[in-house]
């Protein structure tokens, strides 16, 4: 078996541990390889590489996967306005997904007998990590040093400066994680069901406090212009980050069943995906009828359960995909928002498709369709049948009292 072994390094805590046990401990020859999924600049870029080759690493690469990211799976996100629990927008959970795909890629291309991942034995990341790797590339052993060895973040710390690897382990307190779809902060206050995150562990803090406005439109369901300035849909999705992360609006808390059967807590912050698709969805709200609402809801959720918990890979998910790329044929117009210090509000919407039209009648007011006549008729064929229902059945309940 090769003794080269690819790991997934981000250039924290954990990864930073794995490459010195790795290559010290195991005797492999570690290739660390960082995939970038929108959430590193240039600069973060060649810090983490720098940072890999001096703690011994033989090789280091960045798999640039951001593009493929949206076209694959945060452009269905936002046609489906996916909020896992009513909350999370599966910043983290789906990119995992294409840094693994794209890990696996990378062990195959260069022969390596292992691949390694920074996982603990408590989390998602496990289950989607591995998932990926045993579809993908079976033959390759997967290593996961941080679970196998149950290790806290302090007995992580007290290994690598005993090996001489002294840095500021101050900021190892929070683990964050960031990307094109948000990021990600968890600490010991997230062990917690009660304890808030501070201020500090935040990478975007409140900048600004006067109110502005954001202009979004859209095309069948993409961001295509952010304040009438016409863009790729990656690039607006980090105009719209850059524009909302100084008024520190998307913090929430996530609280959810993991894959693995416990509960889970989680802080993040993800201004740009939680505006975009509360947008976009009040776009649908205008321009898609009751049914297609209905069903996108329904299939959108399964989507969004099955990226969560690593099946990105099942073929069901390709179908569902069709789908909601069907539905945004009309999901087209301009979205007007507020920005406000920690929060925003969709303000209204303007649209070739809008069916919110006043030729057809003003909700409360007028109707131009038809006639009082002709709802007294419908009222009483649409009753009809739970008339006799409760004829028949004569529940006490709903009869009115003598």
């Amino acid at each position: 078996m090769s003794n080269k072994v690819v790991l997934a390094f981000s250039g924290g805590l954990d990864t930073s541990y794995c490459v010195k046990y790795l290559a010290d401990e195991r005797g492999l020859e570690v290739h660390t390889a960082t995939v970038n999924t929108g959430g590193f600049s240039p600069q973060e870029l060649q810090a983490i590489e720098d940072g890999a080759l001096a703690l011994g690493a033989a090789s280091h690469v960045t798999l640039e996967e951001t593009l493929a990211f949206y076209q694959q799976c945060v452009k269905y996100l936002i046609f489906g306005n996916v909020l896992r629990n009513g909350t999370y927008p599966l910043s983290v959970s789906a990119e995992r997904m294409f840094q693994a795909l794209a890990i696996a890629r990378y062990a195959k291309k260069i022969g390596a007998g292992y691949i390694a991942h920074g996982s603990t034995g408590a989390g998602n990341d496990q289950v989607r990590f591995d998932l990926v790797f045993h579809i993908l590339c079976p033959d390759i052993q997967v290593i996961t040093p941080i679970r196998d060895q149950s290790l806290s973040r302090q007995a992580e710390i007290d290994y690598l400066m005993a090996k001489g690897v002294n840095r500021d382990w101050t900021k190892a307190q929070y683990s964050i994680n960031q990307g094109l779809w948000g990021t990600s902060v968890g600490g010991k206050e997230t062990l917690t069901s009660h304890l808030p995150l501070p201020e500090e562990a935040y990478p975007s803090q409140l900048q600004t406090h006067e109110p502005s406005e954001l202009e979004l439109q859209f095309e069948k369901g993409e961001l295509v212009a952010v304040n009438g300035q016409a863009g790729d849909p990656v690039s607006n999705i980090q105009r719209v980050q850059e524009l909302a992360a100084p008024y520190a609006i998307g913090r929430d808390y996530h609280v959810g069943d993991t894959i693995i059967g416990i509960k889970g807590r989680i802080g993040f912050e993800a201004a740009a995906s939680y505006i975009i698709m509360k947008a976009h969805h009040q776009l649908e709200k205008h321009t898609l009828s009751k049914w297609q609402l209905y069903w996108k809801e329904q299939l959108a959720n399964w989507y969004g359960m099955m990226v969560h918990e690593g099946t990105f890979l099942d073929p069901v998910m390709r179908n569902i995909e069709g789908f909601l790329q069907e539905s945004q044929q009309t999901v087209s117009g301009t979205v007007t928002v507020a920005l406000m210090p920690y929060r925003f509000q969709v303000q209204g919407i303007s649209s070739a498709h809008d069916l919110m039209s006043s030729s057809f009648g003003s909700y409360g007011e007028e109707n131009k369709g038809w006639s009082g006549e002709d709802v007294k008729g419908f009222t009483k064929i649409l009753a009809n049948s739970l008339k006799i229902y409760h004829a028949v059945n004569k529940e006490k309940e709903w009869s009115v009292q003598e």
